[in-house]
């Protein structure tokens, strides 16, 4: 699908770069307040740098992921995607 996440790299603290499988390149940045509950674990740096793609996704350790779909439309529309 367009929306496969094909490569991801933590490039700043909370933020990623990711391509997707039709060349589309953009940014995901969490600001601090959307990182409770399961998203709580990101706030350790260490666990930040872990990302890698699953399935077209990018996750982490402990089963954590991001709706590529909606990371797409998100960066396709504004450059970035921002998660509050």
């Amino acid at each position: 699908m367009q929306w496969d996440v094909v490569d991801v790299k933590p490039v700043a603290p909370l933020a990623l770069r990711v391509q997707f499988a039709d060349g589309t390149v953009g940014q995901v940045q969490f600001e601090s307040t959307h990182l409770t509950g399961v998203f709580a674990a990101l706030k350790d740096p260490l666990v930040f740098q872990q990302a890698y793609i699953d399935g077209g996704a990018v996750a982490w350790p402990g089963d954590l992921d991001l709706a590529p779909d909606a990371m797409y439309q998100a960066i396709k529309s504004h450059g970035e995607w921002v998660l509050r």
